[in-house]
């Protein structure tokens, strides 16, 4: 685990597991079938960016079995009119983490992070570790601890069923 990610989990004072995994199944659907968690246990962390000058970046919090809204309670509460997922590339220079090892830890304090309420209201959840070969399994007080947290109601919607 980097550093960074490593000691900013460490200073929340709440408990989590490392969950070593295989940098080949780091993406979420790979890594959740190889390792047995849910993808409702599966939070994930995408960075969007709102296309504005300057830039706004929002880091979002949202269960895997869920999609992020990102054009609709995204888009309106960041108060910016274009929205879009940040690149693999932009992911990396304003988190220092590759897609795959994205989490909420470590990132700029400037950064603000939006969670999903379906995350807070479970048991325990399955993070990104700051890199492709771990994951962090905790109680979702390890997303409140953090002081740039808001928990945003409507941030992410079930998916639709293909007719």
């Amino acid at each position: 685990m980097s550093d960074i990610v490593l000691e900013a989990v460490e200073n929340l004072g709440v408990e989590f597991e490392i969950v070593p995994c295989d940098p080949e199944l780091a993406d979420t659907a790979q890594f959740c079938e190889a390792y047995g968690y849910s993808p409702d246990e599966s939070a994930n962390t995408i960075l969007v960016v709102g296309k504005s000058n300057p830039r706004a970046y929002v880091a979002c919090v949202v269960l895997a079995s869920t999609r992020l809204d990102v054009n609709g309670t995204v888009k309106k509460k960041l108060g910016i009119r274009r929205t879009s997922f940040a690149s693999a590339e932009e992911t990396l220079e304003i988190t220092g983490q590759a897609i795959g090892g994205v989490t909420t830890f470590g990132l700029p304090d400037d950064l603000p992070i939006w969670v999903d309420e379906q995350v807070i209201r479970r048991e325990r959840i399955i993070l990104g570790g700051g890199s492709r070969d771990r994951k962090i399994y905790a109680s979702p007080a390890i997303l409140e601890a953090l002081p740039n947290v808001e928990v945003v109601e409507g941030l992410a919607k079930d998916f639709e069923p293909l007719a």
